[in-house]
């Protein structure tokens, strides 16, 4: 396992301590102003080992949210909250981007007061919010070219925003059935403009995000989490392939930090894109690419040795193991995650 131990050069703007990074894990702790608490200072702070901490997902607006207490990066004061975090994590010799997401359909208006939420199309997910049951999803609203703008220069400005809060970079969530991700499946996409039918209409969207952000913070500070199998609030459909074959080949030709895999289970085949999501996302993209999705480090590191991808994601053992670099490296046993402790955090 020495390949995870060893500086990362993502750019001549950030080297990496290790190839590990600790993966994005929404916790729902943020307080009533979805303000980073001085827990989550300390959560995050004690896991700064890591090469890099990809934050949970942060609002990029107050209609963004989906979940019950999920952090926002658009006031003042949760700027302040989480300038907080990464000048511990900062502190303790690690590296900490944000990553910032809007859920699009998977918002409920209840969050934020509104009676109606954003979608690329007028089709629903079924079923209710998760941690808040009582709630139905509900049909979105198609985004006008005017919302379309807006979204844009809210991802812009949010990005701004993770800079001025003190953060290394930002990772944009364009995976999971989220708002950027609902652009790029034909299950969620029916638009007739030029946001819908053809994979370069489809993509386009995300590299609107892509490049907006590029401009403001640098593209060597921006990374982007993808998801090419539909599999999560998201109908799959051979036809995504073709999306994704014109997606990554454009992001090919700019020079982001990294581009993630969003997967829960990397071993999960999808028969249109001929193997794992890593192994297609591996065979359409040539730069820096981070894996995740129920590798330990003894599998992640025989996956980097091998090529499959550059850097490592690991979840849920980092939420049961704040220590999981040390515990790594000396080879002592790991504690394992249970359900239980998504109710503090440690």
């Amino acid at each position: 396992m020495e390949n995870l131990f060893q500086p990362f050069k993502l750019n001549d703007t950030i080297t990496l301590n290790n190839r590990v990074a600790m993966a994005p894990l929404t916790r729902c702790m943020a307080d009533e102003n979805l303000v980073p608490t001085d827990a989550m200072v300390e959560y995050y702070g004690r896991r700064a080992d890591a090469g890099l901490i990809i934050t949970e997902a942060t609002q990029i607006s107050a209609d963004a949210q989906g979940y019950p207490n999920t952090p926002g990066l658009y006031t003042a004061e949760q700027i302040q909250g989480w300038r907080k975090v990464t000048e511990r994590v900062h502190q303790n010799g690690g590296k900490i981007f944000a990553q910032i997401w809007h859920t699009g359909r998977v918002a409920h208006p209840s969050f934020f007061g509104g009676d109606s939420v954003l979608a690329p199309s007028a089709l629903g997910v079924e079923g209710t919010v998760p941690r808040m049951r009582h709630l139905n999803y509900i049909t979105p609203t198609p985004a006008t070219k005017s919302d379309i703008k807006r979204l844009v220069a809210d991802f812009q400005q949010a990005a701004i925003n993770a800079i001025e809060a003190g953060f290394d970079g930002i990772e944009i969530h364009g995976a999971n059935g989220y708002l950027v991700d609902q652009f790029l499946h034909y299950s969620s996409n029916q638009r007739d403009d030029e946001y819908g039918q053809t994979p370069e209409n489809m993509s386009r969207f995300a590299l609107e995000v892509v490049d907006a952000i590029s401009e403001v913070i640098g593209a060597d500070r921006t990374g982007l989490r993808l998801s090419p199998g539909g599999y999560f609030n998201i109908e799959p459909d051979a036809r995504d392939r073709q999306v994704f074959d014109y997606l990554l080949a454009e992001l090919e030709t700019r020079d982001l930090a990294y581009l993630h895999v969003g997967i829960f289970d990397d071993a999960q085949v999808f028969e249109h894109l001929d193997g794992t999501a890593s192994q297609y996302m591996r065979n359409h993209y040539g730069k820096t690419l981070m894996g995740v999705g129920g590798f330990s480090a003894e599998t992640g590191a025989q996956a980097i040795q091998d090529g499959k991808f550059d850097l490592l994601a690991i979840g849920r053992p980092f939420i049961a193991n704040p220590d999981y670099i040390q515990k790594v490296k000396d080879q002592q046993p790991l504690v394992e995650y249970s359900e239980e402790m998504l109710t503090t955090l440690v």
